[in-house]
């Protein structure tokens, strides 16, 4: 069967209408949308067909045109929306309608560029064929030099894989599932030995390029935004530190720049799959990304966070203040003196504060008025700090005191004359319950905020 020949007796719109939503459930770049008709007394309106956004290594919202090539799948993955015992629409792009779709968009200032992922289109080497000739045809003919993104297909010859890197500026390589045994149960098409080979080859070809680079400064470059990869959690048994673990491994030996974790969605309703009465399980994915940025930005590594014997992370509180609670014989820490990796570690204090921090100290001791003003979080960070030797308030070092104090409003510091009974802090009056101040100490607090 010619599936491009197919996919031709249906429009080009009702195309973007299966594949955009389609693609929803791959988060390897952070989505959202809406649809809002307009009111025809304003101007313009809102399709929620196929628009996410990401971000650049500035900080910049991007936003992107993320759809698959195809729908089609020759793989019967049982947590996956396209499986190919799955009865839906299908539809499959040309290169040419997504090069149409992807000019269109960008010359209308709605897209910066595209995310192109994909189904199994008869084959891994057709389908990697298809996406680069479309990548080809976007960069040569059309002349699109902004953002693209496509998944490297596991299984696809490799030469159309360096092909197609040395025109994306990200590629990735879904791992799906965190374990060989999680793959084996609910994908028993996939092998981790096929999801890994070019994982591996685009790491070996983005640190050639970069020697090259070094060299050579019109060499093309490969992959210029660097890999990623996501798993799906909670399909399967794995506990967060053993999935921890994995995108530790992952970051270490590929030079990852992202593990994302998306958070199951009981889209088949296979009799395999858990059946989540709570439905996905949104917080503790949240609680995997909180853990994965330490990993990546505050110097902790997965063995601290978790172990074999408390495999799970305390939904409550976020991962950094779990591992504070659990470690006080590290608290209070000095902010006058600690060095920048100690105070990475406090609740509350976060890379841009705690370097603020330490280059505001060189030139005079800090109240925590000043931390105030360099963005720590004071309603966390307070039971783990101190200033010129003094807590904020009269707290107890007590796990469970603490634990209390953090989750529950009820039992949050709460301060009056006494410094204990009257009303709860607020971030909005820490001027007002700050410490006395001498007029030596209000001179160099006004000489620290230049």
């Amino acid at each position: 069967m010619n599936y491009l020949a197919v996919s031709g007796e249906q429009s080009l719109m009702d195309k973007l209408e299966i594949l955009s939503d389609a693609a929803k459930y791959d988060v390897a770049c952070t989505s959202s949308g809406v649809e809002r008709k307009g009111s025809g007394q304003g101007m313009g309106n809102c399709a929620a067909g196929g628009i996410c956004h990401s971000f650049s290594s500035d900080g910049r919202c991007i936003s992107l045109l993320k759809i698959l090539l195809t729908n089609e799948c020759i793989y019967d993955c049982k947590y996956c929306q396209n499986r190919c015992s799955n009865d839906i629409p299908r539809a499959t792009f040309t290169p040419e309608e997504i090069c149409t779709l992807t000019m269109e968009f960008y010359r209308r200032n709605y897209i910066e560029g595209l995310f192109l992922s994909s189904g199994i289109l008869q084959s891994p080497d057709l389908t990697m064929e298809l996406i680069c000739r479309t990548v080809l045809l976007l960069r040569s003919k059309y002349h699109f030099n902004g953002y693209i993104h496509v998944k490297a297909i596991p299984g696809a010859d490799p030469e159309l894989i360096r092909r197609t890197g040395f025109l994306v500026d990200r590629m990735s390589v879904n791992l799906e599932l965190p374990t060989a045994e999680g793959l084996r149960n609910l994908a028993p098409n996939k092998h981790r030995k096929n999801i890994l080979a070019p994982m591996r080859q685009i790491q070996t070809g983005i640190s050639a390029n970069r020697e090259e680079l070094s060299l050579y400064r019109h060499t093309p470059r490969f992959v210029g935004g660097g890999q990623s990869t996501q798993m799906i959690v909670g399909a399967t048994l794995e506990s967060d530190w053993q999935i921890l673990h994995v995108a530790e491994s992952l970051y270490r030996k590929f030079d990852l720049k992202r593990v994302f974790y998306s958070a199951f969605v009981n889209v088949t309703g296979d009799k395999a799959l858990p059946s989540l009465p709570g439905g996905p399980p949104l917080l503790r994915e949240h609680r995997l990304y909180q853990a994965d940025w330490l990993l990546r930005f505050y110097g902790f590594q997965a063995a601290e966070l978790l172990d074999e014997k408390r495999p799970f992370f305390n939904v409550m509180l976020d991962p950094k203040e779990d591992w504070a609670v659990r470690h006080l014989e590290h608290f209070p820490v000095e902010v006058n003196r600690a060095p920048l990796e100690q105070l990475l570690r406090v609740p509350g204090i976060g890379v841009k504060s705690a370097r603020r921090i330490v280059a505001a100290r060189r030139s005079a001791n800090l109240t925590f008025g000043d931390l105030k003003k360099m963005g720590v979080v004071l309603k966390r960070a307070l039971y783990f700090i101190t200033c010129g030797g003094k807590m904020m308030y009269p707290v107890k070092l007590d796990e469970d005191y603490i634990v209390r104090s953090l989750t529950d409003a009820r039992d949050r510091v709460r301060f009056g004359s006494d410094g204990m009974t009257y009303r709860q802090m607020s971030l909005f009056d820490v001027e007002q319950f700050s410490l006395p101040v001498s007029p030596a100490e209000k001179l160099q607090d006004a000489v620290g905020q230049f």
